[in-house]
């Protein structure tokens, strides 16, 4: 009798919902994904929003024999693997001439304009967009060094514009005639102190217009971004936002990089984007940022976070781990999104696949010494650490003196191994939300049991008398598609009811 007495109740709750007697009309409900990390959704404002990575070492790492993996451990292509899991733009940097005399590479992937290149081909063939990042020097350049190229050494104001602009229309022109689909092109990267060697204001701002003016000329619908650091000093943020308006620059988006461990908080962030947003109406950025899931090294190399080294603040708000891992990238895209006026554009993780060329992990010993050393070979040779010993030449004071493997290697989205990290989901799971649950299929109200009250709730939940939470949705998300819908509540009450399937 009881068993009649709940076919008969699932049946009428069935055809209540097809019917709609008596109840607002349903509409479909998002849901979650189930997974091993957990993703809140983000509402973005612009649905173009850029989820990038920057993984210009990339061809250096292959060439020295890194083979990288998808999570079922199957060697693949990094440029699908980074589509697959939602990543929608890549980033590279190009220096002038990393070379000495002798052809042999400063280090730091060697980034010349031939490899990217073959960077922005593949990323091109599995649909991504290139932000193509000018140095405009030999080696790294960052708030603390500007250094112009060899060859524009002891030029006039005048004879380095006309390089730099021929520099920067000539490189466009042979990226898009490899196939690259360029986006978005930087003029400079972290310019806070300077570019290519020009540190006054008058030469800075006239070396800017000057590269902004071969881009327009490449293709006038090519985003061009303005790269500054620290937005911890957001009076210095505000400044560069004027500097650029009032020396009437013509750039798209203002950027800037974005680490934990020394750019402050994330709601300070926010505000110093949507200073330039606000008060100009450009379009804002984070085109860096990066973040351990773990706090060992896998190279023998001293990491740029490590154990008492960068790992503590009142801004590292998240686990050293694979979820915290996804945690700050999805902070980060949020802070961005939060930007005024729907101007937040988006966000690139810096070097997420820089993983280690040989694993040193649990070796100990003449082991580990074999393994260093190996990888001190595979540096040198591939330029696929930070920096070579050939950069002395170059940069004597720094690279040429603390050269070696990646310091990020615990920061990339790939293990020891190539293999690819759960973390790297956020890239997509940030559209939907995802999950950890082992709630079963259809246990809507998530007491352990699939029964009427499930679809009770479900029902009520269409009506919208009802809000399901993440775990909830996921639960009655029957059929897997993504949205709880009228179909997946007909689908649990005749499971319910135990009529066959149709």
């Amino acid at each position: 009798m009881k068993k009649n007495f709940i076919k008969r109740t699932a049946l009428a709750l069935s055809v209540l919902l097809l019917t709609g007697a008596a109840m607002p009309a349903a509409a479909a409900i998002e849901a979650p994904v189930r997974d091993s990390i957990a993703v809140e959704k983000i509402d973005f404002d612009n649905p173009d929003f850029i989820r990038g990575m920057d993984i210009s070492s990339v061809i250096s790492l292959e060439n020295a024999g890194v083979r990288f993996k998808n999570e079922a451990g199957q060697t693949e292509d990094i440029f699908k693997i980074l589509a697959d899991n939602g990543v929608n733009y890549i980033r590279v940097r190009i220096w002038n001439n990393p070379y000495d005399a002798n052809g042999n590479g400063y280090g730091g992937g060697n980034n010349d304009l031939e490899k990217a290149k073959q960077i922005g081909r593949r990323a091109a063939e599995h649909g991504m967009k290139l932000l193509v990042d000018f140095h405009y020097s030999d080696f790294w350049a960052d708030p603390a060094k500007q250094k112009e190229p060899k060859s524009w050494v002891g030029m006039t104001l005048a004879q380095k514009k006309e390089a730099l602009y021929a520099y920067t229309y000539d490189s466009l022109l042979e990226l898009k005639d490899a196939g690259a689909a360029i986006g978005m092109v930087q003029i400079g990267n972290e310019i806070t102190s300077g570019i290519a060697g020009a540190f006054q204001n008058t030469d800075r701002a006239a070396l800017l217009q000057t590269g902004a003016s071969a881009v327009r000329a490449f293709d006038r619908n090519v985003r061009i971004a303005m790269h500054f650091t620290n937005p911890e000093n957001t009076g210095a943020m505000k400044w560069f936002a004027d500097f650029l308006a009032q020396n009437k620059i013509d750039y798209d988006v203002f950027a800037t990089s974005y680490y934990p461990c020394w750019h402050g908080s994330l709601t300070n962030l926010t505000e110093v984007l949507s200073y330039a947003a606000d008060k100009y109406g450009k379009y804002a950025m984070v085109a860096e940022t990066s973040y351990p899931y773990t706090l060992e090294d896998t190279d023998g190399h001293s990491n740029t976070i490590s154990q008492w080294n960068n790992n503590s603040g009142d801004n590292m708000c998240w686990d050293f781990s694979v979820q915290g891992q996804a945690d700050e990238v999805r902070a980060v895209m949020n802070a961005v999104n939060n930007v005024s006026g729907g101007k937040g554009l988006g966000m690139f993780y810096w070097e997420g696949a820089w993983i280690t060329v040989g694993d040193i992990t649990g070796k100990t010993g003449s082991a580990w010494t074999r393994q260093y050393n190996a990888n001190k070979t595979l540096w040198e040779q591939y330029g696929c650490g930070w920096a070579s010993s050939y950069s002395a030449e170059y940069d004597p004071d720094d690279a040429g003196r603390y050269y070696g493997g990646s310091a990020v290697d615990n920061q990339a989205f790939f293990d020891a191994k190539g293999r690819a990290l759960t973390s790297l989901h956020v890239f997509k799971h940030v559209l939907t939300g995802s999950v950890v649950s082992d709630a079963l299929q259809g246990d809507v109200n998530l007491d352990g049991a699939v029964n009427i009250r499930d679809a009770t709730s479900m029902q009520r939940a269409l009506a919208q008398y009802e809000t399901l939470s993440p775990e909830q949705r996921m639960a009655a998300d029957t059929n897997g598609d993504g949205s709880v819908k009228v179909e997946d509540a007909t689908a649990l009450q005749r499971k319910i009811a135990e009529f066959p399937d149709e």
